[in-house]
């Protein structure tokens, strides 16, 4: 005689709470971030304007106005202190669809978001999706009012996704696309090419580093041209007076002693909710010393090792504010890689994500306005 233990004969709140912790679907999560959107939108127009919010967020004035000038292809009077792969794109976007660039410049950082989430579920699965789309405040941000970053992280995931499918030089192409977005995602192209290496493929090795050595050279072109000066968006990294005066300067340069800008900085500007990133980060950089993500490290290297540079640059990031302030936006690459270590650990249930999905865009709203200016709104 056998005893049927399926989850018909379970009480009704059983039921429910089982069908809560089944994985989520892909459509479910794309729908929560279709609804952030949504929810940023209004509560950004509520509080003193959406389009006010764009202008004024994060660096969009310097991403628009090197858009203009690569669009009207007139680079006369403009100074160029960021990567220009997402000026790029907001500007043949803008062209393509006559759309202006302020536009062109969330819906690129918008359509960016929904591909990365996308390709997190299909390499890391549904719950690293979720926990990496909806907890990260600088990603909601930059992915509903304009940032650089969804556009890398769709490009970079984009060409892991493609490795594994056997389409080296899509992978290639996609990585140094994502490199002139983020130049640390310059790692993805080491891991590439050293997985190609040590699996002895040394013609697609040479063919992926012929093809790096084209996109990088096309990028410095008009660079080197109206410039003269080829590495000009790298330098602009290591000013002097970069990030100078209210938030410290730096100490002459962009990396030094891993942790060491983070803690003097945590010290002199404390800060709990960056505090409590960084922790969230370490951990799983502990956690990817388990056997779970050393199989997986084992069956892809190129991602392995792209996240253990991108992780091992952040932490030796040697800007007092920037290091720490600034550690949740510059951790979103490895993020789907941290969440992928920790998973074990992680609670599986959805109610999480439509929890949310629905509280932290707002949350994201409110702090890009500016939390000082919403208390009188409320009053």
């Amino acid at each position: 005689m056998s005893v049927n233990f399926s989850t018909t004969n379970a009480p009704v709140g059983a039921q429910r709470t089982s069908k809560w912790r089944e994985e989520p679907t892909l459509r479910e999560l794309l729908l929560l971030v279709a609804l952030g959107g949504v929810l940023f939108y209004v509560t950004t127009s509520v509080l003193g304007g959406w389009h006010k919010v764009v202008l004024e967020y994060g660096d969009n004035l310097a991403y628009l106005q090197s858009a203009t000038a690569i669009r009207n292809w007139d680079f006369h009077g403009i100074d160029i202190h960021h990567f220009l792969g997402y000026p790029y794109a907001i500007a043949a976007v803008s062209r393509a669809f006559h759309l202006p660039t302020d536009l062109a410049l969330t819906l690129v950082a918008g359509v960016a978001c929904l591909a990365s989430t996308f390709l997190v579920a299909r390499l890391f699965g549904p719950w690293v999706a979720g926990y990496f789309a909806f907890t990260n405040l600088a990603w909601l941000q930059a992915s509903f009012a304009g940032g650089s970053e969804p556009l890398a992280v769709a490009l970079g995931l984009g060409a892991f996704a493609s490795f594994r499918r056997g389409r080296t030089l899509w992978a290639t192409l996609l990585a140094a696309l994502a490199t002139t977005v983020r130049p640390l995602t310059f790692f993805a192209l080491i891991g590439i090419g050293i997985a190609l290496l040590y699996r002895k493929h040394y013609a697609k090795f040479l063919s992926s580093l012929s093809l790096g050595i084209v996109i990088g050279l096309l990028y410095v072109w008009p660079l080197t041209h109206y410039f003269a000066d080829p590495w000009l968006t790298v330098r602009s990294y290591e000013y002097s007076d970069y990030g100078a005066g209210a938030m410290s300067g730096p100490h002459g340069h962009l990396f030094g002693w891993p942790f060491h800008a983070i803690v003097v900085g945590t010290m002199v500007y404390p800060a709990v909710l960056s505090c409590s990133w960084i922790a969230l980060v370490v951990a799983g950089v502990a956690a990817m010393f388990f056997r779970d993500y050393r199989q997986y490290a084992r069956a892809n290297p190129a991602e392995a090792i792209f996240a253990g540079l991108f992780l091992l640059a952040i932490f030796c990031c040697d800007y007092l504010v920037w290091a720490r302030g600034n550690f949740m936006r510059f951790s979103i690459p490895a993020m789907p890689f941290v969440f992928f270590a920790l998973l074990r650990w992680l609670p599986k249930d959805r109610r999480i994500f439509w929890g949310l999905g629905e509280l932290a865009p707002v949350l994201a709203a409110c702090s890009a306005v500016g939390i000082k200016n919403v208390f009188p709104f409320l009053r």
